[in-house]
């Protein structure tokens, strides 16, 4: 079966619809559906600064922001690994005060942690969507096309440039620079990464199974920011789960009149007809998708998993070696093609691949089952 699919930032984020467009926030919710949550739904504490965090810009760094100045201050704060000793974990979405106790999070998570700080010493705030192509992750059978947001500090550039400012602005990201070297950056609005993390918190209730709690959090994003697309397209997977395919289709149809070459949201709308038995406009929508997108995410990977299943390790590490032309840092690719070429007897590469999916592992988790794998072969002798 197919895989639904979901854009997730840091593990959300998909384009904002760049025109006006016209809500229909009331006609997609349905909450007689589903049952009241099982915690709070809100983003109204997202940025606040708890007394943990007060205390740490008041007293452990106090002389560094005096003697710095407060934004370049907190700049060394969070970069210097004696520090906050922050570390990226894509398990979960927090708020501000839970990212910063936990001293983790996504990328998500740390922007909201690192603005909320800024925002305590009264320095401006800017957000950005990043443009980094499509970079896929899979969980069961749900696929997410995964973001990126960082946040620049300090005044704008315009701001900067008017009123003849001797210190320009300076943009914060937890991803290694020379990774995000060449990207492109789109000024969002704090409404959007608002949505952006009721949508995430949306995405990880659904994996948990949780789909009540999944509805009122998509529901609840597409309130904050009703342009924002991924919050309506979370809906509509959230319907399907939920056996609502009437509900899902309205949704989905709804997106593509917004942007009808929607490629996260056409595989979903083919599953609802095809559940619905309507495969004929499912065969129509099929056809228009693979002129847009002959070769979908995973298309090779899902090729090279029945190549394994076949004992065809040459073939499979063919497949899975296209993956990685196009996705190279996505861990999983790395791990199968490291049981690849652990089946070809070549332990050498094996050992390199699994490193590499290590090194770019999201979780604790996963970085931890890589090493260990790793540590089993490093005594072999190479071939």
């Amino acid at each position: 079966m197919k895989n639904l699919v979901i854009p997730l930032l840091c593990i959300l984020l998909s384009a904002c619809a760049s025109a006006p467009v016209t809500h229909q926030t009331d006609q997609l919710l349905d909450d007689p559906l589903f049952a009241a949550p099982s915690e709070r739904i809100s983003a109204d504490d997202l940025f606040v600064a708890s007394d943990e965090m007060k205390q740490y810009l008041s007293t452990e760094i106090a002389d560094q922001l005096r003697h710095k100045g407060v934004k370049w201050g907190l700049i060394e704060a969070l970069n210097h690994k004696s520090q906050l000793k922050l570390e990226y974990d894509s398990t979960a979405t927090h708020n501000a005060a839970e990212t910063f106790h936990a001293r983790s999070g996504n990328c998500l998570s740390l922007v909201i942690m690192t603005a909320a700080l800024a925002k305590h010493l009264g320095l401006p705030v800017r957000y950005q969507s990043v443009i980094v192509g499509d970079i896929w992750s899979r969980n069961g059978n749900i696929d997410f096309l995964n973001g990126h947001v960082n946040l620049t500090l300090g005044k704008t550039e315009p701001d900067y440039f008017r009123r003849g400012s001797d210190e320009p602005p300076t943009t914060i990201d937890f991803v290694p620079p020379e990774e995000t070297r060449g990207w492109r950056s789109l000024v969002i609005s704090e409404s959007t990464v608002v949505a952006m993390y009721l949508n995430n918190r949306a995405v990880e209730s659904l994996n948990h199974g949780r789909l009540d709690d999944s509805y009122w959090w998509a529901r609840e994003a597409i309130r904050q920011a009703p342009a924002y697309m991924s919050g309506y397209n979370t809906l509509g997977v959230i319907y399907r789960r939920h056996g609502n395919l009437p509900q899902a289709e309205q949704v989905f149809k709804y997106i593509l009149t917004v942007e009808p070459e929607n490629k996260l949201v056409m595989p979903n709308l083919i599953q609802v007809l095809d559940d619905l038995g309507r495969t004929a406009e499912s065969q129509q929508l099929s056809e228009k998708m693979a002129k847009i997108e002959p070769y979908p995410p995973f298309y090779y990977f899902d090729l090279g998993l029945k190549a394994m299943q076949q004992g065809d390790y040459k073939r499979a590490k063919a497949l899975f070696t296209k993956e990685v032309h196009r996705a190279a840092y996505y861990h999983e690719f790395q791990y199968w093609l490291a049981v690849a070429d652990y089946q070809l007897g070549d332990f050498k590469g094996a050992r390199e691949h699994l490193a590499l999916a290590m090194d770019n592992s999201t979780t604790r988790r996963d970085h931890d089952l890589y090493a260990a794998k790793l540590d089993q072969i490093k005594s072999f002798r190479l071939h």
